[in-house]
């Protein structure tokens, strides 16, 4: 079987391994999708296309909505070239879920796949007319939070957002700049509502979209390219409305298991593409079965009914509490602390984590005990029943080919909001003492010993890309398993960054417990796991 929609006509071949097919009429959704589009989505990876992508094939499979979505990739656009084109806008989607059973379905609510790169001319005018089209009432975004940056580490902006400022090409180079342009296009067609809809994993991913668009906006302003109208409509959330969201699913990497399981059933198209940007996708997206998706219900010109697909559609309030449970409680902070002692010990798979006792009592204390106290409680989702989920289901499904190195990239960025959160709420709390925290000043404390790049075994490894890797490394460097004595000098000038922590852990009364737990971490060869068994299992 190939995945092409000519091959789709085959359905007992299909049935037959199990694979399910959309239940409408896909030529129809094209013509009536690219003739008056409701939908477009910029991001074109694993994530869109085992989550938005599917949630949509569940409206049109129930006879709720008869048009479809056109997805646009402006970033690495080899993904529309070899993932996309060749199997006409189709993906099948494997669900790996925890008991072992597997469930498979060719998602086909994608009409239409387009290059939005900086030399696709003619995608980019198609863009346009969807763009000036009144039917449109929604563009979404799966770009990763780095696709929303304006500036770099150091607080400049960035050549090619100059360039965008000055207008230096016809199309934009940065996803922002293209946006923003797109929307003046829109503008100048009539000015019609649109939701403008951040769907990747960010705390305030609405805002954060909403602020780089009107920073470019009013570049253009200042540059003469737009006029006070344009302005105007932009911060007119009656016109357009940036609504925040919170989304939560894995969807990894393709998994060569999975790819020898599809071979097995008689699919045929399973290489594992790799991009020049290396990106890692296929024809297939292996995904798990929990999905959340959270969104504020601030849609001017209307919306798919989503609810019916298991949406929830909200206030912005109850979606910045829903993220903060997810965020700072219930699942990040667990996966960081997987990732770093992870990383250390020499495991390669996340469920094989949860089958350590010492990591998995280690996640749990820091769940149940020292964050469920100060967790954020949207209402419209459980704080104990969602960690009890990801600590007894999704962590540890053996069907999920997560890792801790790609959890561990960028870590640096993760701690502040990942354990501050929690670190503040008990600072705030009368009834809590700050000082009660003993695990997540371990994980801090794992996070330091990780710099080193040293194994427990003493064996070297690779350290995930973090931005501030080349200020943090070096620190480390000189430290040696076996070094005895005080930490403090090397130590008190990462400790005391609220940057990195949302607090000064002196200043919080943690940071000697965090130099005592690194300078056990280092005491040699097998001191992680002494130091973990130490303190996580008494």
């Amino acid at each position: 079987m190939n995945l092409n929609q000519a091959s789709l006509a085959s359905k007992e071949l299909w049935q037959k391994a199990g694979i399910t097919l959309p239940q409408f009429d896909r030529d129809e959704m094209i013509r009536k999708t690219t003739q008056a589009p409701i939908w477009i989505h910029f991001g074109a990876g694993n994530i869109f296309r085992g989550f938005p992508a599917a949630l949509q094939q569940n409206l049109l499979n129930k006879g709720l909505c008869d048009k479809g979505i056109i997805v646009a990739e402006g970033f690495d656009c080899e993904i529309i070239d070899k993932a996309y084109k060749p199997f006409d806008d189709l993906s099948l989607l494997v669900v790996l879920k925890a008991d072992g059973s597997i469930d498979k379905e060719v998602i086909a609510s994608v009409a239409q796949s387009l290059r939005a790169g900086a030399d696709d001319k003619d995608d980019w005018a198609t863009l346009v007319s969807y763009f000036k089209n009144p039917s449109l009432q929604m563009v979404s975004f799966t770009i990763t939070e780095k696709g929303y940056a304006l500036k770099n580490a150091s607080g400049q902006y960035m050549p090619f957002v100059e360039q965008d400022f000055a207008r230096k090409t016809e199309i934009p180079q940065g996803m922002m700049a293209k946006l923003t342009l797109l929307c003046y296009e829109r503008y100048k067609a009539g000015a019609f509502p649109i939701a403008l809809v951040s769907m990747d994993n960010c705390s305030h991913n609405g805002e954060k979209l909403q602020t780089s668009v009107m920073e470019t906006a009013n570049k253009w302003k200042e540059n003469g390219f737009v006029d006070d109208g344009f302005i105007a409509y932009m911060s007119d959330e009656s016109k357009v409305s940036f609504p925040w969201s919170m989304i939560d699913k894995i969807t990894p990497r393709p998994d060569p298991n999975v790819q020898e399981m599809l071979k097995g059933c008689g699919f045929d198209d399973t290489d594992i593409i790799v991009t020049s940007r290396n990106t890692y996708t296929a024809a297939f997206v292996n995904a798990e079965e929990a999905q959340y998706l959270v969104v504020e219900d601030k849609f001017p010109n209307g919306r798919p009914a989503l609810e019916n697909s298991g949406l929830i559609f909200t206030d912005r309030d109850t979606v910045n509490m829903t993220e903060k449970m997810k965020v700072c409680t219930c699942l990040n902070p667990l996966h960081t602390a997987l990732a770093i002692y992870g990383c250390l010990l020499g495991h390669k798979r996340i469920f094989e984590e949860m089958r350590d006792d010492v990591l998995k009592r280690l996640i749990e204390r820091i769940g149940y005990d020292e964050g469920l106290p100060v967790v954020v409680d949207p209402k419209i989702i459980r704080p104990i029943d969602f960690i009890r989920e990801v600590l007894e289901v999704r962590l540890p499904n053996p069907f999920m080919p997560d890792t801790p190195q790609r959890i561990a990239c960028d870590t640096s960025q993760k701690l502040s909001i990942r354990f501050g959160e929690t670190i503040k709420a008990y600072q705030r709390d009368p009834n809590l003492d700050v000082h009660s925290l003993k695990l997540i000043p371990l994980v801090f404390a794992g996070w330091c010993r990780y710099l080193m790049g040293v194994g427990d075994d003493g064996e070297p490894f690779e350290i995930s890309p973090d931005p501030l890797l080349p200020d943090l490394q070096p620190r480390f460097a000189g430290v040696k398993l076996g070094d005895t004595g005080s930490f403090h000098e090397i130590l008190e000038p990462v400790l005391s960054n609220a940057n990195l922590f949302g607090v000064n852990l002196y200043e919080a009364g943690l940071g000697e417990l965090v130099e005592s737990y690194f300078a056990e971490l280092v005491a040699g060869k097998g001191a992680v796991r002494a130091t973990l068994e130490k303190y996580v299992l008494k």
